[in-house]
């Protein structure tokens, strides 16, 4: 083989084995233009089998999906928010759900936000994920946003060592089973003087506490009741609180209907509270 033919050689087996790489790292059915740093329900979307609505059996085992970081911008690290002024007062606001996930009424809850094209946040209890792990990895698959509500739901005043366990125990569980990180904190009953707070904050976290409450933990008030508290109380940039644990939320389930129409109608746009905090002004 003359000088001039090895070289033309080398230089076809290097184009082979670079487009052999490409086409390996692009999983069947996906775009370049998609890749896999987009959200996760469009990667599990183009994934999908049209014709059996399975994962595509020809998907390299290699290949995989980056799940989301649900972080925040600086000038909220560290910080307590209970709301924010969207850029040009856009009407957009953040249902956020706590307690979670639960038997029955997260899954409901679900059912709900899907059929209305509604992405929320949900700020987890660990003993609650430790238990329904399926309905957790279903919540990250459609989309929505995860906080870190501690693991015990405690109240009391607790040592930097309790918090920090409260805190880095649920946050490690979230990692293990969805594989995604959060600084999203929320403290339980909204008590930001127990050591929490103070902890959360001392690892950059944003603790998230609300500007509307739907009042659903009432244990003598109708879901009707819970329809009109955030349909009177919205306003653009607002942080609703709602439940889907913790207790008996079939009266919650009952309300998120009526809610998510009427704030619809009255104009509202819905937003993940990590979204929400990029929009502001």
């Amino acid at each position: 083989m003359t000088d001039n033919s090895f070289k033309r050689q080398q230089i076809i087996n290097f184009v082979a084995i670079a487009s052999s790489i490409t086409a390996c790292s692009i999983a069947p059915g996906i775009s370049p233009q998609l890749g896999l740093n987009q959200p996760l329900s469009k990667i599990h979307t183009a994934l999908q089998d049209p014709a059996k609505g399975q994962i595509n059996p020809q998907l390299p085992p290699s290949v995989k999906v980056e799940n989301p970081t649900f972080t925040v911008p600086d000038k909220f690290q560290g910080k307590t928010v209970y709301k924010v002024q969207p850029s040009n007062n856009e009407k957009v606001i953040a249902l956020s759900i706590d307690d979670g996930p639960w038997p029955k009424t997260t899954l409901e809850m679900l059912d709900i936000l899907k059929q209305n094209d509604v992405k929320a946040t949900f700020f987890w209890v660990g003993q609650a994920l430790e238990a329904n792990p399926d309905l957790a990895k279903r919540e990250i698959a459609e989309g929505h946003a995860i906080g870190n509500h501690t693991w015990h739901h405690w109240y009391r005043r607790m040592d930097e060592a309790t918090a920090k366990s409260e805190i880095d125990r649920t946050a490690d569980l979230i990692y293990k089973i969805t594989g995604v990180k959060t600084s999203l904190f929320r403290p339980p009953g909204g008590f930001l003087n127990n050591g929490l707070a103070a902890y959360a904050k001392s690892q950059k976290d944003t603790v998230i506490m609300w500007s509307l409450t739907s009042a659903d933990t009432d244990p003598h008030a109708k879901p009707q009741a819970f329809v009109n508290n955030v349909l009177k109380g919205a306003k653009p940039g607002f942080i609703v609180l709602m439940h889907d644990g913790g207790g008996d939320r079939q009266r919650t389930v009952q309300a998120l209907p009526q809610i998510i129409s009427g704030l619809k109608q009255q104009g509202y746009r819905f937003v993940t509270i990590p979204e929400l905090l990029k929009m502001t002004q």
